[in-house]
């Protein structure tokens, strides 16, 4: 019986087939495409691979790292280099540090072989979800491309950074290549390595970091311009956040923890910080010493120079010129905001104003800068660069009065959008101040061995780089006398003879050029006064009668024995008036000779030179001088201490021993014609010190600035401070000086009443002795008259 089942088609259908073959040509496109991928890999491998560098020598991971300058106590003066950097093993990093980086940067750093695959997917779906870029790289691949890789992106250098990265993973250890990470990266403001980091940000070693502090260290990598704290402090306030999560979420700290991070205050370390080290001046001239000695590679062979300086006594140094020369400044003409802005009404575009102003106008130490936004004759409102809103009224704004006034020159007028400085008195009050345009300089030395204990060459190292101390010659005026007054007692004179202090005058004959009528600074004539008074009261007439019984040439070879340069001190009268030139270096050394005993001694910097080990280099054994150094009779010095303790307690300087309350002080202030250059130099038996003030390009200071009111108040600030837990000390009498009647004489002076009368009258020095009135005849009378028959 036939069936009734229709006859089934067995072969597919055409579009079936179309599907099949799709798919087929797909799976065969797709291997064959692995396999080109595979066989691109493999080329790439056999030819890239032999031409990686040799990451071996990364197994001994040694860094260039700077130059570092210490005072004499091991703290940092400064380092030199284009990298600031501190080697630090990985032993010695804190965990806490490690954990914050791990957590942002690299959380199964310990899992992966160099590519971590799953935080690959993982950014991608991310970068799906988000349309934003987000990378996968890992530590290791980090050490790759910063140390063997430029910055250029193409697909060749990723490549080269894949086969580096398995090279690197497998010829060192996830220790040695966290170590090399944690040294290498940059992290802004010249800052590399986390150790640098610590330093530069919170000035403190990476030893004593907190999570937080290690938290907001960690987002620098990054991006270090847009984290850093110190130019962006929200957003490195949001990225610390963040990391600080990560670390919670990853294990490394507890809930607890992370809450305590995010609470603390952190203290960013800024340019402007009061804690900062100053000792700019020192630290250049040692780079200057170490370049001449190692050439370029003294910026990266790690090398530690430990100086003479006082850490201590230097900031004293610094923050006494500062202040002195801010005293001055507020005594001088308001010469107006430094710049002009406008001010948007919108107060985040104002914002953003303010912040792009005071960049290029940064706080310089203490002055700091602001940005007026509101301004009357009794108040003004001003916003600095960290937010803080400062108001000014009262005595603040007398230093700026004629800025405030209705009447004010467009350029001179404080109002709304001007950049003006700012600082705080001393009772915590804002006033409206202005950069100083006079400059300074102090130095301190030990006069024992000529090792200098602090070096201050000007206001502020990054406004001028002249370094006073050393490069300024100028006319040290009054406090040269004591140069000429010892000339004159190893010409016969005492601290008793008599001299007139009557006017003098040269005429164009003598002098070869103007006539000259010198005068005493006050304008005054005291008539006949004996040397230690004439000193003590710088009586300019009589230092130049001394001068003219010493002889000009007699002088100037006499002063050469403290170190002066006979060129720099012409053998005229003026020379008596301290017309020539020097250096506040050359001063403190001369005063040195005074101070130990008449000794001469060398002015030295540098005490050792290491190599990033430790090993010594460069040993400088101590500068003690013995006789050979001799200047001076020591009978000499001490009777001219003598003479400069005068000055001290009851002379031009009477402050230093009224305010300091010691008797062992001894010094000099000097003033210059029109008050262009002010001096003082004084010192303690164990310290020296010279501070001198005066215009770049000379000009008058003003009628009543000298070197008593300037300078001498400098000289006490950084004394007060320098002489603390010293004791009082003064000098033993050498043998060959006696004491009579309350004054100090050479033995040989000091038979009869040794008071001789001296005067010279206005004929000038090559017109003949004037007559000398003599007292009780002694030795000093036959002396007296020897030299004005000579």
């Amino acid at each position: 019986m036939p069936s009734s089942t229709p006859p089934t088609d067995a072969s597919p259908s055409p579009l079936r087939q179309m599907v099949w073959r799709l798919v087929l040509w797909t799976l065969g496109l797709m291997a064959a495409g692995l396999v080109g991928l595979m066989m691109v890999v493999a080329v790439a491998l056999a030819v890239a691979y032999p031409n990686l560098p040799d990451v071996s020598e990364l197994a001994e991971y040694r860094p260039k790292l700077p130059l570092r300058v210490y005072s004499a106590d091991k703290v940092l003066m400064g380092e030199f280099g284009e990298e600031r950097r501190s080697f630090t093993p990985i032993k010695d990093i804190p965990q806490v540090m490690k954990d914050a980086v791990l957590a942002i940067e690299d959380a199964r750093f310990f899992q992966h072989g160099g590519v971590d695959y799953l935080g690959v997917v993982r950014a991608g779906l991310a970068n799906v979800r988000s349309f934003k870029s987000q990378g996968a790289s890992t530590i290791t691949m980090q050490v790759a491309r910063n140390v063997y890789l430029s910055a250029e992106k193409s697909y060749t250098r990723k490549i080269y950074e894949i086969l580096l990265t398995f090279k690197l993973e497998h010829t060192l250890t996830k220790d040695q290549i966290l170590e090399i990470y944690m040294n290498q990266i940059f992290l802004g403001n010249r800052a590399y390595g986390f150790a640098a980091a610590s330093e530069t940000y919170y000035g403190k070693p990476l030893k004593d970091i907190t999570v937080a502090e290690a938290a907001m260290l960690a987002g620098l990598p990054k991006a270090p311009s847009s984290f850093n704290p110190i130019a962006n402090p929200k957003r490195a306030r949001a990225r610390q956040l963040y990391i600080i999560e990560r670390m919670q979420d990853n294990g490394f700290i507890t809930a607890q923890q992370a809450q305590a991070a995010k609470n603390e205050t952190l203290r960013i370390r800024s340019n402007a910080d009061p804690g900062r080290m100053h000792a700019e001046f020192i630290a250049e001239t040692v780079r200057q010493l170490m370049v001449a000695q190692y050439g370029n590679e003294a910026y990266t062979r790690g090398l530690n120079v430990y100086t003479t300086a006082n850490a201590a006594d230097q900031m004293a140094a610094y923050r006494a010129l500062r202040r002195g020369i801010m005293d001055y400044e507020r005594r001088q003409i308001y010469r107006g905001p430094e710049k002009f802005i406008n001010l948007p009404a919108d107060p985040k575009e104002a914002e953003e104003a303010i912040d792009e102003a005071l960049a290029d106008h940064p706080d310089n130490g203490d002055v700091m800068s602001a940005v007026v936004l509101e301004a009357g004759p009794k108040k003004v409102v001003a916003v600095r660069a960290n937010g803080e809103t400062v108001e000014i009224s009262g005595e603040g704004l007398k230093p700026a009065q004629s800025g405030l006034s209705g009447k004010a020159p467009p350029h001179i007028a404080i109002r709304r959008g001007a950049i003006i400085r700012v600082m705080k008195t001393a009772d915590g009050k804002w006033e409206i101040t202005q950069l100083p345009e006079v400059e300074g300089a102090l130095v301190a030395l030990d006069p024992r061995d000529g090792a200098i204990r602090a070096l201050v060459g000007g206001f502020d190292f990054g406004k001028n780089k002249f370094n006073h101390v050393t490069q300024a010659w100028r006319q040290p005026g009054s406090s040269f006398k004591p140069f000429i007054y010892s000339a004159a007692l190893e010409k016969g004179m005492t601290p008793a003879t008599v001299v007139n202090d009557s006017p003098l005058f040269f005429d164009a004959g003598v002098t070869g050029g103007q006539p000259w009528e010198p005068k005493n600074y006050d304008g005054q004539f005291d008539g006949p006064m004996s040397l230690r008074t004439a000193l003590k009261k710088s009586k300019n007439m009589v230092s130049i009668r001394v001068l003219q019984a010493v002889g000009a040439q007699n002088a100037q070879d006499w002063v050469t024995r403290f170190g002066f340069e006979a060129d720099k001190h012409p053998p005229y009268l003026t020379m008596a008036l301290g017309a020539g030139s020097v250096t506040p270096m050359q001063m403190v050394t001369g005063y040195a000779v005074f101070a130990n005993g008449g000794l001469r001694v060398n002015p030295y910097l540098i005490t050792r030179i290491t190599d990033q080990q430790g090993k010594v280099l460069v040993q400088t054994p101590p500068q003690v001088p013995n006789e050979s150094a001799r200047a001076i009779d020591a009978r000499n010095a001490f009777v001219m201490s003598s003479l400069l303790q005068e000055i001290t307690r009851s002379g031009t300087a009477a402050r230093a021993q009224a305010q300091l309350k010691r008797p062992d002080l001894y010094g000099k202030t000097g003033t210059t014609n029109d008050s262009i250059d002010t001096w003082f130099v004084g010192y303690q038996p164990t310290l020296v010190a010279g501070v001198w003030m005066g215009y770049d390009k000379p000009r008058k200071l003003g009628d009543r600035e000298t070197g008593g009111g300037l300078s001498l108040p400098v000289w006490i600030n950084f004394m007060d401070h320098a002489l603390k837990n010293v004791p009082v000390t003064e000098p033993a009498v050498p043998a060959g000086v006696v004491n009579l009647g309350g004054e100090w004489y050479y033995e040989e002076y000091a038979r009869g009443s040794g008071v001789t009368s001296l005067g010279v009258d206005g004929r000038g020095a090559d017109a003949g002795p004037a007559p000398i009135q003599v007292l009780p005849p002694s030795e000093e009378r036959r002396r007296i008259l020897d030299l004005f028959r000579n």
